[in-house]
C-alpha cells in the first residue's frame, strides 16, 4: 500500500498533482498497490481534490478521524471531539498563554469550517464561514478545533497545549499555522489502520509518505517512511528516507525506482 499526505506531499503548492506523479501512482497501482490518501483536511475539504484525480477508493481524513468512500461519496466511519473537554483544554491553553485565535471544523460530509476573528486564512483557498459568537463553535458536533497564537511560532504553541491539555486532548500541528486540537489518542495511524484492515493491508506492506509532525504516528505504523525535502525536521528525524520536494515529484521518484518499468 502507498499512503500519501496531501498538502505539502501529493500535491504541489499550487494544490494541483504533477502528470508524472499521477502516473507514477497508476503503475503502483496496476502493479498491485492499493493508494490510499491520509489527510489532515476533513472531507468537505478534501473532496474535490479525491475527485480532480479520479480516486475511487479509501482515504483517511480528518487528521486519522474519518474513513471516507472516495468511489460513493459516502463518510464510514468518523470520530468527534467531546466538546466539554475541548472546551476545557481551550481554557487551561489561554490560561497558559493568553487568548488563542480560533477555528473549527464540523462534523459530517458537509461540515462547515468556522473561523474566528483574527484566526489567519489564505484567503479563497478553502470555503469557511466567519463567526463572531462564540457560541456557535459548541452549537454542533466538531471533528477537531484549530489555534493559532499572536506570538507563538506553531511549535510552541504546540508544546504549550501539549504541556497543559495533553491528557484532555491531541495536538497536532499539520501545516504552516495549523494547530489542531483533536479527540485524545488519535491520529493519522489510527485511520490509516482501520483502513488497512478493510482493505487487507499489513503495515509490512505500506511506505507512507508525509511532511510534517502529524504524518509521525503514520510513519511510525508503516514499514517505511519517506519526508519530502521541505519537510519538518521532526519528521525528518524519524523518516527511513527523504525524497525530493512536493514540487519536484519526490512521490514519482520513490515510486518509479519501486516499480521500474511498471
Amino acid at each position: 500500500m502507498v499512503a500519501t499526505d496531501l498538502d505539502g506531499t501529493l500535491l504541489r503548492s499550487d494544490e494541483t498533482i504533477s502528470g508524472r506523479t499521477r502516473d507514477a501512482l497508476a503503475a503502483a497501482t496496476a502493479a498491485g498497490a492499493a493508494h490510499l490518501v491520509v489527510t489532515g483536511r476533513s472531507v468537505p475539504w478534501t473532496r474535490h481534490i479525491l475527485d480532480d484525480l479520479g480516486y475511487r477508493g479509501l482515504a483517511v481524513c480528518g487528521q486519522g478521524g474519518q474513513l471516507y468512500h472516495a468511489g460513493e461519496h459516502r463518510l464510514l466511519t468518523s470520530v468527534t471531539l467531546d466538546r466539554q473537554l475541548a472546551g476545557l483544554a481551550l481554557a487551561k491553553i489561554e490560561a497558559e498563554v493568553g487568548p488563542v485565535l480560533l477555528a473549527a471544523s464540523r462534523d459530517g460530509l458537509d461540515g462547515e469550517v468556522l473561523v474566528g476573528p483574527g484566526y489567519r486564512t489564505v484567503d479563497g483557498e478553502l470555503p469557511y464561514r466567519a463567526f463572531t459568537d462564540p457560541a456557535d463553535v459548541w452549537s454542533a458536533p466538531l471533528n477537531k478545533l484549530y489555534i493559532q497564537h499572536p506570538r507563538l511560532a506553531d511549535d510552541e504553541l504546540a508544546r504549550a497545549a501539549t504541556a497543559v491539555a495533553g491528557g484532555l486532548v491531541g495536538v497536532a500541528v499539520s501545516g504552516p499555522d495549523i494547530v489542531e486540537l483533536l479527540p485524545l489518542g488519535l491520529s493519522k495511524a489510527t485511520g490509516l489502520s482501520l483502513a488497512a484492515r478493510r482493505l487487507g493491508v499489513k503495515a509490512a506492506e505500506t511506505i507512507a509518505f508525509g511532511d510534517m509532525p502529524n504524518d509521525i504516528p503514520m510513519f511510525g505504523w508503516a514499514a517505511h517512511g519517506v519526508a519530502m525535502a521541505g519537510a519538518h525536521q521532526e519528521l525528518k528525524a524519524v523518516a527511513d528516507e527523504i525524497t525530493a520536494s512536493n514540487d519536484a515529484d519526490g512521490i514519482a521518484l520513490v515510486l518509479e525506482r519501486l516499480f521500474p518499468g511498471a
